[in-house]
């Protein structure tokens, strides 16, 4: 495994819509491996491929708190089938935007269609901070960012301040 590094804004890919993985075959598991690795050094607890500068469905999640017994979940070509009708209030923040933390109230509860690492189908319901985060990681798939939860104004100034950071 290797440690990738993250892709920041205002880097265009991060506004990119990711293409379908085609199959889950061994080059796919490495790059599932090393964006694990990559996410749990940041440290964070989702990561999408496009972070990394691959733009294919692909994440990788794991919200276990506790290091020693970690809970990776990989997702190829994740599918949103269902929302909830409750919602929930959680601060946000993304390894893309280092430093930028947003309240967003999402769906509480979601099922999610996808392809396991071992090329099977899946479906999964689930609530909490993992169906925050599975919301979180399908956004990064679609082009959208925590920043795009903000008013204009607040989401402007985010990204001149990450603009002028590029520049120095």
């Amino acid at each position: 495994m290797s440690k990738l590094d993250i892709v920041t804004i205002p880097d265009p890919i991060l506004r990119t819509s990711s293409t379908q993985i085609e199959r889950v075959d061994d080059e796919v598991r490495r790059l599932m491996d090393d964006m694990l690795e990559t996410m749990y050094d940041a440290p964070g607890i989702g990561l999408a491929a496009v972070q990394v500068g691959v733009p294919k469905r692909l994440i990788v999640l794991d919200v276990s708190d506790d290091e020693d017994n970690p809970n990776p979940l990989f997702m190829a070509n994740p599918e949103i089938v269902r929302l909830g009708e409750e919602t929930r209030l959680h601060e946000e923040g993304c390894l893309s935007i280092p430093g930028i933390h947003v309240d967003i109230e999402r769906p509480a509860d979601v099922t999610v269609r996808y392809v396991d690492r071992d090329g099977a189908e899946q479906e999964l319901t689930t609530d909490g901070l993992l169906a925050t985060a599975i919301q979180h990681e399908v956004d990064h798939l679609d082009g959208k960012l925590i920043i795009d939860f903000m008013s204009r104004l607040k989401r402007d100034v985010v990204i001149r301040k990450f603009k002028k950071q590029v520049r120095a």
